[in-house]
């Protein structure tokens, strides 16, 4: 059965069926000085996933072991990806999104002084980014000034201009960058990409598994969100004219072409980069994951 762990007066509000606490809370039932959202990867959480499953996944080690004075809920969502697993991936995505925006307008409702973190992993850290980038333009359900942190692992949206942790990765997310990007949150946003991790790190030129992450992207049909359709789009297609048009796209689907993309994916998921966080350096003795965490708990 879906739990929600909040602080007791938003429990009390009746708050349910999104999230799962991580067992960092504080440690009486006063309002959080920090409330951290954390945003699983696909197939970290859902429905057939146990109550004690939920919480860990990548995510364990940036939200374990925070100070007292913040909160950890976990967002719960399909965390699918395939129509045979029941939500596509933007359904999916979309779900995510909507809940960690719940978490937050509940918690900003009850505690005022609050402040917020935002974390995500994959598909989660395509959410994650997502709501960050809607309260940095202003259009979120708090203040921009009111987050204070945000970090994202492996976002299949980063952009080359987002502030990036660890060794320089080229390319962009598979699905694009986010339309407007994170406005006013720039300064507090850090993502860490994986050389070779292709969610995150899609060569520009890639146009065939770009057009795949747009499909992915779009796959939930939100009439909402048609305006981010269409922007990526117009990016997508002025990028492709830029560089070849038609022909450059047509280049790529040759025999040849998608032989080595098969392989490519192949080995992809055969090296394990997507998953290599928690032992990815990125300098000064820290992976990652450990990155992340003093990045969160310095936030306090």
């Amino acid at each position: 059965m879906r739990k929600c762990v909040a602080a007791t007066a938003v429990a009390a509000t009746g708050l349910s069926g999104l999230v799962l606490g991580s067992g960092t809370a504080t440690a009486d039932s006063a309002c959080p000085d920090t409330y951290v959202v954390a945003v699983p990867g696909t197939w970290e959480t859902g429905v057939d996933k146990d109550d004690n499953v939920r919480g860990g996944g990548m995510l364990a080690g940036v939200t374990e072991g925070l100070p007292g004075t913040m909160r950890v809920d976990y967002v719960d969502y399909s965390a699918t990806a395939f129509p045979w697993e029941g939500d596509v991936y933007g359904a999916s995505e979309k779900e995510a999104r909507d809940n960690a925006r719940g978490l937050i307008a509940d918690m900003a409702a009850h505690c005022g002084g609050t402040k917020y973190a935002i974390v995500g992993y994959s598909q989660g850290a395509d959410a994650a980014g997502d709501v960050a980038a809607e309260i940095g333009t202003g259009h979120g359900v708090v203040p921009a000034d009111k987050v204070v942190a945000v970090g994202l692992v492996s976002d299949p949206k980063r952009s080359p201009a987002d502030t990036q942790v660890g060794p320089p990765v080229g390319g962009s997310g598979a699905e694009g960058a986010r339309p407007g990007g994170f406005g006013q949150l720039t300064d507090r946003v850090r993502t860490v990409c994986a050389e070779g991790d292709l969610y995150c790190a899609t060569e520009d030129t890639d146009y065939i598994s770009r057009l795949a992450g747009f499909v992915a992207a779009v796959s939930g049909g939100n009439a909402a969100d048609m305006w981010r359709y269409q922007l990526q789009a117009v990016n997508l297609a002025s990028d492709l004219m830029s560089h070849g048009g038609i022909g450059a796209l047509q280049s790529q689907l040759t025999g040849d072409a998608n032989e080595q993309r098969v392989k490519q994916i192949e080995d992809f998921y055969g090296t394990g980069y997507h998953t290599s966080y928690g032992t990815y350096a990125v300098g000064g003795g820290q992976t990652a994951i450990s990155w992340m965490h003093s990045f969160i708990a310095g936030a306090a």
